[in-house]
């Protein structure tokens, strides 16, 4: 792995496996997410079955809340990346780096906030059949408390996005690098119109498609820009010299 000096190294190392994990565990909970069938819903077909108060949902723990574990993971991990991306940023789009980083960050607080109810109080409380006060927490309910913040986790998320994007797309000397911010542009971009869209086309019947959505563009972002930037860190690294250009050496805050 080569880098703009030896001091870099560490750096560059741990920015390396931090990408690569978190392509590799957005791609695993976006396999987990998909074949969780709905159980109610616009997007459900067949086994319609969990409805209103959804009390009834106990029958599908664990299997339908295991995506959230990685989703956890993948929430934690983007909060190392964009840390890891502020030290690469030229001087000049560090701001832009560190504002994106701190949406990051909210989205990450929001997100960890739902799924860990999820995880430890709607499940527990299902198969112990004390599910007085749950329906709203539902992650089944179209109008719940689950969904409302997801939406706003995921849209806060890919508002970072834009920021890491727009200081990551030029300036960098490395084409995968710069590729990657281009991704996070698009994500950001893709999900700022998703917001538009869904409102106004199913305007009070949004129910969770703007949540699908989201996620789906989320994690195709952290798959596929992690992945470029592991590319670029294991090979000559984000700020490897070329004649006529400046390295991108770690910045530091």
């Amino acid at each position: 792995m080569e880098t703009d000096s030896s001091a870099s190294q560490p750096s560059a190392r741990l920015s390396f496996w931090v990408a690569l994990l978190t392509a590799v565990s957005a791609a695993i909970a976006l396999a987990v997410a998909v074949t969780t069938l709905p159980r109610s819903g616009p997007y459900c077909q067949t086994g319609c079955v969990v409805t209103y108060p959804y009390t009834d949902a106990g029958a599908f723990v664990p299997r339908d809340y295991l995506w959230l574990y990685p989703g956890l993971l993948v929430t934690a991990l983007a909060v190392v990346l964009a840390g890891c991306l502020h030290d690469w940023v030229p001087p000049r789009r560090r701001t832009l780096s560190r504002v994106g980083a701190m949406f990051v960050m909210i989205a990450a607080g929001i997100l960890v906030i739902d799924y860990a109810v999820q995880l430890t109080v709607l499940q527990p409380a299902l198969l112990a059949g004390q599910t007085e006060g749950l329906s709203a927490w539902s992650s089944y309910h179209p109008y719940g408390l689950f969904i409302a913040l997801e939406n706003a986790g995921y849209a806060t998320l890919n508002v970072g996005f834009g920021f890491l994007g727009a200081a990551w797309a030029s300036g960098l000397v490395s084409r995968a690098a710069r590729m990657a911010g281009w991704v996070f542009l698009g994500g950001a971009a893709m999900t700022a119109a998703a917001l538009v869209y869904y409102p106004i086309r199913y305007g009070s019947q949004l129910d969770y498609r703007f949540e699908v959505a989201a996620i789906a563009i989320s994690w195709l972002v952290l798959i596929i820009a992690p992945a470029m930037l592991a590319w670029a860190f294991a090979h000559r690294g984000v700020g490897a010299p070329q004649a006529g250009v400046p390295a991108a050496r770690p910045t530091g805050r």
